[in-house]
């Protein structure tokens, strides 16, 4: 595996691959890599012939500056777990060189009502902050392929966005949410949580089972009800269980039985926010 720092460097070795007939995978990432993460280099190698993966912790996104301090590093792990899963090149850039200008001068994109919503609503300026990283990102790779893990389902639909309204010329690859063998989603956050949280963190995913199981038995308002009841009696704080349309992520108050819906949970076990989802139709 080939350790690059610099954009220029990258795009020298990334423009002869491509001028040789190379297709380019890209894994975006903040490390503290899990299988998740490795899921989405497998499924890269599998449909390309060369795979990028990128490590930065982006400062932007953060609209908690104690969350970002906080922010898992073990770039040496990461090192090791990527160069097992045969990634080809690893994009290792410094804050410097992603914003060579400070932050003054980054750009805000018409993201719509998307980021007004949800994550958007709760951590303003989030998806601001996503795109700013990602697009100066894809045009530093210029890959063929992104691929995205659907745990972070709101973000995979900001992305699709910047793809569309910078017209960046890349597919995106949503793939399946990875979980550990309890069922909860796998997180770079979940290294934070204590040995009490981590056996409540699983809450979240008996909750969106509960909905699956229940969204055809009762109504939207009490199922609602009933989750937040379910998180804060497991010593969550809840930022949101929502309902919603799987494309649009409106809330859903009245299912027809044929709307293809998803459920969203963003909660706090004491200092750490968890997200996950689940379709339930």
């Amino acid at each position: 595996m080939t350790i690059i720092k610099g954009i220029s460097a990258l795009q020298e070795n990334v423009n002869f691959l491509k001028n040789n007939g190379k297709t380019i995978g890209f894994v975006p990432t903040m490390g503290a890599l899990h299988d998740g993460h490795i899921s989405l280099i497998t499924a890269s190698k599998a449909e390309n012939d060369i795979t990028v993966c990128s490590i930065f912790v982006n400062p932007t996104q953060f609209n908690d500056p104690k969350d970002f301090e906080k922010y898992p590093i073990t770039i040496e792990a990461d090192i090791e777990k990527l160069e097992l899963a045969g990634t080809n090149i690893l994009f290792l850039p410094s804050v410097t060189e992603m914003y060579p200008d400070g932050f003054d001068k980054v750009p805000h994109y018409d993201l719509g009502v998307i980021e007004t919503i949800l994550e958007g609503k709760f951590r303003p300026g989030h998806f601001q902050g996503v795109c700013q990283i990602v697009h100066k990102l894809l045009k530093a790779v210029q890959p063929h392929n992104l691929y995205m893990g659907q745990k972070d389902y709101q973000q995979c639909m900001v992305i699709n966005r910047l793809i569309q309204i910078e017209n960046l010329g890349v597919k995106l690859h949503t793939r399946p949410t990875l979980r550990e063998k309890d069922g909860l989603a796998m997180s770079s956050r979940n290294m934070r949580l204590n040995e009490e949280e981590r056996k409540n963190a699983l809450t979240i995913y008996r909750v969106l089972n509960y909905l699956k199981d229940h969204i055809e038995k009762e109504s939207i308002a009490y199922l609602l009800d009933r989750s937040n009841l379910m998180l804060t009696d497991n010593n969550f704080r809840p930022d949101y269980v929502s309902i919603a349309d799987a494309e649009t992520l409106v809330p859903v108050e009245n299912w027809d039985g044929h709307q293809k819906i998803v459920a969203l949970i963003a909660a706090y076990q004491n200092e750490v926010r968890l997200i996950d989802n689940m379709a339930l139709d």
